[in-house]
């Protein structure tokens, strides 16, 4: 996928728009590769099969989200229809002004973290008694995370000697424990650095809603250890104002994907640090609770 696919799929489908730009973004994202279209426009191309639900998802509700939010959103703008040389729906969205949020472009960790609560408890309150439940289509997000178990403790198995594993363990089954037992709430999916844009130091968006859907907001939580410090974690879990086991089910959430992400990538690389790193935050914030 490359901006001459996106050129050939813009003119047969859109050739209101042949003369506009096409360049890739800097950071495309896992699930779908992201393009400009002139100044003001996105084209967002699904990376595998899996992802391509969310483009008729993220058409449906995110003008319904977006008078209730308080932050930037994408605005669809229209569904291109799949070819014989790109067989997936696509879609065009609005561009928002803002860099992938990172430690060094944000002013203040804590104000970032009361950023974000406060939009996550927006989309909370947004009415779910029509939304899309947690399952196959969002990997699970707001679901049972009991559905990973597996994978997890497949992963904790791998890593002998590297890592407490009765510890991570107990972390793990911790995040068990309890079920979500209240009435289902919109949540993100994928609360992720990649997905949280920032402008003048301040959070100015969020994007890629792909793995929306309704039922346990606890996998919102994860940005607590994978990208805050034990100030701004307080705060942020403060005003989320979730109980324990909505709580330890995040951190499990977390964990899942730190272990599975550091088992899974060549050690030293990239990926493989930042699963590193998350690991021993989560087993030095669960040992000071």
């Amino acid at each position: 996928m490359n901006a001459d696919l996106v050129r050939r799929l813009i003119d047969s489908q859109f050739p209101q728009w042949k003369d506009l730009a096409i360049k890739p973004v800097d950071k495309s994202g896992h699930d779908n590769r992201t393009f400009r279209l002139g100044s003001d426009m996105t084209v967002r191309l699904p990376s595998h099969e899996r992802y391509a639900s969310a483009v008729e998802k993220e058409l449906l509700w995110l003008p319904v989200f977006k008078p209730l939010l308080s932050l930037p959103i994408p605005a669809p703008v229209a569904q291109g229809e799949p070819t014989d040389e790109y067989p997936l729906p696509w879609s065009i969205n609005r561009w928002i002004e803002g860099d992938t949020v990172t430690h060094a472009n944000i002013r203040d960790l804590n104000e970032f973290a009361n950023d974000l609560a406060g939009f996550l408890k927006e989309l909370e309150a947004i009415d779910a008694s029509q939304g899309i439940p947690a399952g196959i289509q969002n990997f699970h997000r707001g679901g049972n995370l009991a559905v990973y178990d597996y994978e997890t403790r497949s992963a904790i198995e791998s890593l002998t000697g590297q890592f407490d594993q009765m510890l991570l363990t107990e972390i793990w089954e911790l995040s068990l424990a309890t079920t979500y037992q209240s009435a289902p709430l919109w949540l993100h999916g994928d609360v992720a650095v990649g997905n949280l844009l920032v402008k003048n130091g301040r959070l100015c968006g969020v994007i890629d809603f792909g793995t929306m859907g309704v039922g346990d907001p606890s996998s919102d939580l994860v940005m607590a250890w994978n990208f805050l410090d034990d100030v701004s974690r307080e705060i942020f879990l403060s005003r989320m104002n979730f109980d324990e086991g909505t709580v330890n089910r995040g951190r499990g959430w977390a964990l899942w994907k730190a272990l599975i992400t550091y088992a899974g990538n060549e050690n030293g690389s990239e990926a493989s640090e930042w699963g590193n790193q998350v690991i021993d935050v989560i087993t030095r914030e669960y040992k000071l609770r």
